[in-house]
């Protein structure tokens, strides 16, 4: 229908097909969507924004085949791709890969379509990180850093090594071998 003035619905608005255009809209309740909602333009907010999810993280092109899996730390290779990290006080450190455990990316940077290897690596906020704890058992609050077993954060020991190359901080003690635990990513 063609409506001139102003229309007000006491009820539900459900749109089932075709796009739906609208010039200025004003809601004062809430509105849930169960699909995608694709903006052209800005948005502007007059109060909080929630996010069910843990960490903040952007898509990377990432180095050889396959994916790597979540929980990994990754670093920059020579051309600009992330790779698993390999070596100690790595100052190439990028983050780590997003969705491991139960924490799963809030919001999802540079995400588009293309046929490259991306994947989404956790900038900050919370993530599962795989970590080592053979060169020092790790306890809440450690700083991390890259360890020398590909893909694993380790505990910062030598704070002379560590400006550049932290990865964040612990957020579960972990005493031995080679796990996960949840860290808040704080690259420094």
């Amino acid at each position: 229908g063609y409506f001139k003035g102003d229309v007000y619905i006491d009820g539900e608005v459900t749109v089932k097909s075709g796009p739906m255009t609208v010039g200025s809209l004003t809601i004062e309740e809430n509105i849930q969507v169960g699909g995608h909602i694709q903006l052209k333009g800005d948005m502007r907010m007059k109060g909080d924004i929630y996010l069910a999810h843990a960490d903040v993280a952007e898509d990377f092109d990432i180095a050889g085949v396959g994916q790597a899996q979540p929980g990994t730390v990754m670093v920059f290779g020579s051309e600009g791709a992330l790779q698993s990290s390999e070596s100690a006080y790595d100052k190439r450190v990028a983050g780590v890969i997003s969705g491991a455990g139960d924490y799963k990316p809030g919001m999802v940077l540079d995400k588009r379509e293309t046929s490259d290897n991306r994947q989404p690596v956790a900038l900050m906020g919370k993530v599962f990180c795989n970590v080592d704890a053979q060169f020092g058992a790790i306890e809440v609050g450690d700083l991390l850093t890259t360890s020398p077993t590909p893909g694993h954060a380790m505990k910062v020991t030598d704070a002379t090594k560590a400006f550049g190359t932290v990865i964040g901080k612990a957020l579960r003690a972990f005493t031995g071998g080679c796990g996960q635990i949840p860290i808040l990513v704080s690259l420094q």
